[in-house]
C-alpha cells in the first residue's frame, strides 16, 4: 500500500517538473515570438514565467531538497570569517614576491644548465 503511494507521489513530482519545464520553454518561445513588443515588457514577462516555473519545481521532492541545500549553503557562507582588506593585500604581495623569486631562481638554474650543456657539447665557442 505504501509503495503505491510513493509511486503516485513520484509520478506527481514528475508531472510537476514536466509542467515547470513546459512553462519555462513556453516563456522562452513567447519571448522570441513577441519580438515586436517592448524588450522591457518581454523580460518582465519572462522573469514572471520563470518565477512561476521555479515555484512549481520547488513543490517537488527534488525541489525541496534543492531549497534545503541552498539554505544550508547560505548558512555556511555566513559562518566564514572573511579576511580583511589588509590581510588580502599582504597575502597577495607575499604570493607575487614568491613567484618572482622562484621565477628568477629557475631562470638562473636554466642558464647554468645551458652553459654546462654548451661546454660539454663544444658549442660554446
Amino acid at each position: 500500500m505504501s509503495s503505491r503511494a510513493e509511486t503516485r507521489g513520484a509520478g506527481l513530482d514528475s508531472l510537476k517538473l514536466g509542467g515547470a519545464a513546459f512553462l519555462l520553454v513556453g516563456g522562452i518561445l513567447a519571448f522570441y515570438y513577441f519580438s515586436g513588443v517592448s524588450t522591457l515588457l518581454r523580460v518582465i514577462a519572462l522573469l514572471v514565467i520563470s518565477g512561476g516555473a521555479a515555484a512549481i519545481a520547488f513543490q517537488t521532492e527534488r525541489g525541496r531538497a534543492l531549497w534545503q541545500f541552498i539554505s544550508d549553503s547560505r548558512m555556511e557562507v555566513r559562518k566564514v570569517v572573511w579576511p580583511s582588506r589588509q590581510e588580502t593585500l599582504q597575502t597577495t604581495l607575499v604570493v607575487v614576491v614568491m613567484v618572482l623569486l622562484l621565477g628568477i631562481v629557475l631562470w638562473l638554474f636554466d642558464m647554468m644548465l645551458m652553459s654546462i650543456l654548451r661546454f660539454l657539447t663544444g658549442q660554446g665557442g
